[in-house]
C-alpha cells in the first residue's frame, strides 16, 4: 500500500513538474465531502490530489484525486494558535507606531472557511470587516531569529479578521471581539511559493473596494513576526500569524459580502448572515 501511495506521489509531481517551471507556486486546500471528514489536498487546475496529511508535514499523495467542483472547500488551514497584528499598518494608525508588535492570540475555533457565512452576533451592535494577509508555519519555531525566520513559513492565505467594534472599546480584552466562534474567515487556498513581502492585499465590501495595500508596508514584516513571537512562544507547524489591516474600515450587516484578494493567491469571499 505504501508503495502504491509512493508511486502515486512520484507520478503527481511529475506532472506537476512537466506542466511548469520550479517557480510554479504550490496550492493546497483543505476539503469535505458527503461524510464530514476532511482531508488536505494538492491543487493542479480544476484538479484536487489528495494528501497522507498536511503539506506541512507530508507531501505523500494517496493516489486519490477530485475535480475541484465536486467537493467543499473547508480553511486551507488547521492551527493550534492563531497570532494576529494590532495596528501593523500606518494607514490603520494615528499617531506614531509601537516600538513592539501589537500582538494578540484568537481561539482556532474562530476560523471558518471560503463557502462558510460570518454570522453576526445577535447582540452585536458593530461588526466590522478587516482584510489581512496570513502565514502558516511550516516547521516548529524557537527563538529564531529574523534571518532565520524565512525557513519557518510555510506559506500563505487571505484572512477577513471581523472585529465587533462595540465590544472592542468596551471588553478589558479583546478574545470577544476578535475571536468569537466564525469570525475569522480563511481561503481559498493556501499557498506556497508567494512572495509575502510583497503582496497587494485588496478588500472588497459587496463589490466595492473599500482597503487596498501592499504587504510592503507592513511596520512589522512577516519575518519580524515570526522572530518575535518565537521568543515568547513556540510555534508548531500549522501555527498562524495575520497582518494587521489597512486604512479604514466600516460596518457589515447580514446580507453583505466581503472579499480578500490577495495577488497570487487567490479571493476569499464570505456572505454575513444573523445570527440568533
Amino acid at each position: 500500500m505504501k508503495l502504491l501511495s509512493l508511486c502515486a506521489s512520484i507520478a503527481v509531481f511529475g506532472l506537476f513538474s512537466s506542466f511548469s517551471g520550479a517557480q510554479e507556486l504550490e496550492r493546497f486546500v483543505r476539503y469535505s465531502q458527503g461524510d464530514g471528514e476532511i482531508h488536505w489536498g494538492m491543487v493542479h487546475g480544476d484538479e484536487v490530489y489528495q494528501l497522507a496529511g498536511a503539506p506541512y508535514e507530508t507531501m505523500e499523495h494517496t493516489g486519490t484525486k477530485f475535480m475541484r467542483d465536486e467537493l467543499r472547500m473547508e480553511a486551507p488551514v488547521d492551527p493550534k494558535l492563531v497570532f494576529m497584528t494590532a495596528l501593523n499598518f500606518r494607514s490603520h494608525i494615528t499617531g506614531e507606531p509601537a516600538e513592539y508588535p501589537g500582538l494578540f492570540i484568537v481561539p482556532a475555533s474562530s476560523i471558518v472557511g471560503p463557502e462558510d457565512a460570518i454570522v453576526r452576533p445577535a447582540e452585536s451592535e458593530n461588526l466590522h470587516y478587516e482584510a489581512e494577509m496570513a502565514v502558516v508555519i511550516g516547521k516548529r519555531a524557537e527563538n529564531v531569529t529574523v534571518d532565520e525566520a524565512h525557513e519557518y513559513i510555510f506559506g500563505v492565505t487571505a484572512g477577513n479578521d471581523v472585529s465587533e467594534r462595540a465590544w472592542q472599546s468596551g471588553d478589558i480584552q479583546w478574545v470577544r471581539a476578535k475571536g468569537s466562534k466564525g469570525f475569522n474567515a480563511v481561503g481559498p487556498e493556501l499557498v506556497r511559493g508567494a512572495d509575502y513581502n510583497n503582496l497587494q492585499i485588496t478588500g472588497r465590501h459587496n463589490g466595492e473596494v473599500v482597503q487596498g495595500q501592499n504587504s510592503s508596508d507592513m511596520i512589522f514584516g512577516m519575518e519580524e513576526m515570526v522572530s518575535y513571537i518565537s521568543q515568547y512562544f513556540v510555534l508548531e507547524p500549522g501555527d498562524m500569524i495575520w497582518s494587521g489591516t489597512m486604512g479604514s474600515t466600516r460596518a457589515m450587516v447580514p446580507g453583505d459580502t466581503y472579499e480578500v484578494e490577495i495577488e497570487n493567491v487567490g479571493v476569499l469571499r464570505n456572505e454575513v448572515v444573523q445570527g440568533r
